[in-house]
């Protein structure tokens, strides 16, 4: 009898499983309301991202300390929260009303706040995909600071090696010179595996005016408080407030941001003209509207690339003022969000556009009240494109009477890392699929390849997935998703969550018209398949100006020649 072939699963089977036990255990943890990461689930959470390897985090199934994950990490969680053995996920529950100062990361928009030395409260008001995201990057931290105290350790937990004896005493002094920072960088490299150059480098890339020690203190705090598990058996803690447990999935923050919005396209008699949304950043489409018009006198000769490059530059204040200045006499107007959706809005009535300001002509014989309505609504983040965009196409509901709203097209720009090409290349979706399962959502984009020839970027056509978190991601999954039947050509966050919102809204709920247009269009913030081009490498700097104002130019030619 022949033997029986058993199937060696791949290395992207493998991750794909560890992909679903991460959701899994962190939706079980959510319900159950509290985790400890040294105890059974906080394992499970370990082992799977261990398992998974992504490529963000580089070196962490590894000895030795990984610099650059950390550093992509820290930038996404709040300032001093590898200090707090309590972490607390909250809804948005008051606290801004409270005399705490709340800490908002520098890569993302939440607020977090420092209840005490041992406690940190982060307020979750974008969704599932917040959770996500900031139980991922805690378990690479667990992760890591499990490896400094195992290194530190030693006789049975009884004793600590030197390097961590003078780490601890430069870290607590309170006078320190160059040369004892040094020497305790020294040490440092020590502890961590790693060389005194990579050391020195991070500490440069994390030092603040206020705490030009900061790298030190943060490996300090890491491996003080898993020592401390380890010698003394007091756990860290997560918990979920009770309230967010409640409220997550209701579409609280959306719908009282989508609200606010449509009552004031009410109160100033634009809810039923042509509406255009368009999901992008609150600088590109206001800059590509009005400032070559507005900075005339600064830049008479210069293409519009450099001014958005000028304007992109923090030097260069003044110049964006010029710009909105003129864009609020053109009747823009601005909505600064107050519903904890972290989704800020502008509204351009191109009606009030001065022919000698804007950019961009309407036909002639336009009427009136056939001008478009440009709606431009900041990123949201994951699931929360879901609840945003399903709460914005429901009819306002005044004084028992309906009232849709007219929307002719929804623009999706986004960032997504791209698995052919390199960093500022464009990505032209023809269908979502969503990562770990077969649902697909194809549309017709308005948008194709050759709409973007020509200008220097390679531009891919095909699909794109929607992943569940960016950091999730490794080389064998992309692997198999670039070679497969699948088509697919980058990742992203948004997505699928935008198509199914429009889909039900125009296919089944039948509150905006069948024939909505929509384009879709990303360029690439990454490529997670390169090494040295992972999100962990650093942002896009002027290499995303120009595929971000090359896309706005397209959606806006469409819009004003429809």
């Amino acid at each position: 009898m022949m033997a029986t072939e058993v199937k060696q699963t791949t290395r992207a089977q493998e991750s794909t499983n560890a992909i679903e036990r991460l959701y899994i255990t962190m939706r079980h943890l959510l319900n159950r309301g509290f985790y400890k990461p040294s105890g059974v689930s906080g394992n499970a959470l370990r082992s799977a991202l261990l398992l998974l390897r992504p490529e963000i985090y580089g070196s962490i199934a590894e000895d030795k300390s990984e610099l650059n994950g950390l550093i992509y990490v820290l930038e996404r969680l709040p300032e001093g929260i590898e200090e707090c053995r309590f972490i607390n996920l909250t809804s948005d529950e008051g606290f801004a009303k409270s005399h705490l100062k709340p800490i908002v990361p520098p890569k993302r928009r939440r607020n977090c706040y420092r209840i005490d030395d041992e406690q940190m409260n982060i307020e979750i008001t974008r969704g599932r995909s917040d959770i996500y995201d900031i139980l991922t990057h805690l378990t690479f931290l667990y992760v890591e600071s499990g490896k400094i105290s195992s290194r530190v350790l030693v006789d049975d937990g009884n004793a600590t090696i030197r390097d961590w004896v003078k780490l601890t005493e430069f870290v607590l002094r309170d006078e320190k010179d160059n040369d004892e920072r040094e020497v305790a960088l020294i040490h440092c490299a020590n502890i961590l595996g790693r060389t005194f150059d990579e050391v020195v480098e991070i500490q440069n890339k994390l030092k603040t005016p206020k705490d030009p020690d900061r790298f030190l203190n943060v490996i300090y705090w890491l491996g003080k408080l898993a020592i401390e598990e380890e010698t003394t058996g007091n756990k860290r803690t997560i918990t979920f407030s009770p309230l967010l447990r409640e409220r997550l999935g209701h579409h609280i923050h959306g719908e009282k941001w989508a609200e606010k919005i449509k009552k004031r396209l009410k109160q100033h008699n634009l809810i039923h003209r042509p509406l255009h949304i368009i999901s992008a950043n609150m600088h590109s489409v206001m800059n590509s509207l009005f400032a070559k018009k507005a900075l005339h006198q600064e830049f008479p000769e210069d293409d519009s690339l450099n001014i958005y490059e000028a304007l992109g530059s923090e030097k260069h204040k003044a110049l964006n003022k010029k710009v909105k200045n003129l864009a609020e006499r053109n009747g823009m107007i601005f909505l600064d969000d107050e519903s904890g959706a972290n989704i800020d809005v502008q509204i351009f009535d191109s009606a009030k556009f001065d022919v000698e300001s804007c950019c961009y002509k309407l036909p002639e014989d336009m009427l009136e009240n056939e001008k478009p309505i440009i709606f431009v609504m900041d990123y949201a983040f994951g699931e929360q494109a879901y609840e945003t965009i399903d709460e914005l196409l429901k009819p306002l509901e005044q004084d028992g009477e309906k009232i849709f709203l007219n929307v002719d097209s929804i623009s999706i720009m986004g960032k997504a890392g791209i698995l052919e090409g390199g960093k500022g290349d464009l990505m032209i979706p023809s269908a979502h699929i969503f990562e770990g399962t077969a649902d697909n959502y194809p549309f017709d984009n308005e948008f194709c390849a050759s709409d973007f020839k020509g200008h220097g970027l390679k531009v891919m056509e095909g699909t794109m997935v929607t992943v569940l978190g960016t950091s999730l991601q490794n080389r064998d999954i992309l692997q198999f998703f670039n070679e497969s039947t699948w088509n697919v050509i980058g990742l992203e966050m948004e997505g699928v969550h935008y198509q199914k919102a429009i889909q039900s809204a125009s296919r089944i709920r039948k509150s905006i018209k069948k024939d909505v247009k929509v384009r879709y269009a990303y360029y690439a913030s990454d490529n997670p398949l390169e090494t040295g081009s992972t999100l962990a490498s650093g942002g896009l700097g002027t290499t995303g100006v120009k595929p971000t104002y090359l896309i706005t130019d397209r959606i806006l030619k469409q819009i004003f020649n429809t």
